[in-house]
């Protein structure tokens, strides 16, 4: 049976679910951030231990297969190592998990920050498309929006 899984989903195959399965995530935050299905499932660690199997199946994987984990520290080393480390698909698969997954808890996040100021939730989608396709941008976006509904700047909530 596991071999019958393990022929199925090639990184291919988890790439293309992937993309496809973070997308209700993103649909639920952005257009119903305050439904009981967005707290049970958007904004709890359930997405995030979803993305975390995949990982770790992609883990397995990638040792299966051979490859040599320690090169990956090589990244360090400068932007040429990037780029040689990027032409590597268990590499690049398990990166696009890592950015998959950041980028849906900080969406998760500004879900349930705005709701503590009752932010109006069409300017909240703003930023979580923002931080569906760029990431940091979006928390940034966010941040300055949430000053005007906090009325002061903290920078340690």
């Amino acid at each position: 049976m596991f071999e019958q899984i393990y022929t199925y989903f090639t990184i291919e195959m988890i790439y293309l679910w992937l993309n496809l399965g973070v997308l209700p995530f993103w649909f639920t935050l952005i257009f119903f951030p305050q439904s009981q299905i967005s707290k049970v499932f958007i904004t709890s660690i359930f997405p995030i231990f979803i993305l975390g199997l995949t990982y770790g199946y992609l883990l397995y994987i990638s040792f299966i297969d051979g490859y040599d984990f320690l090169q990956n520290f090589k990244l360090y080393l400068g932007l040429n190592e990037i780029l040689n480390l990027f032409e590597n698909q268990s590499f690049l698969i398990l990166f696009w998990v890592h950015f998959l997954s950041i980028n849906l808890f900080c969406g998760g996040w500004i879900v349930k920050d705005s709701q503590l100021f009752n932010m109006n939730k069409i300017l909240v989608s703003i930023p979580l498309i923002i931080t569906y396709l760029t990431g940091p941008i979006g928390l940034v976006f966010y941040w300055v929006i949430r000053i005007f509904y906090a009325k002061r700047i903290s920078l340690y909530d």
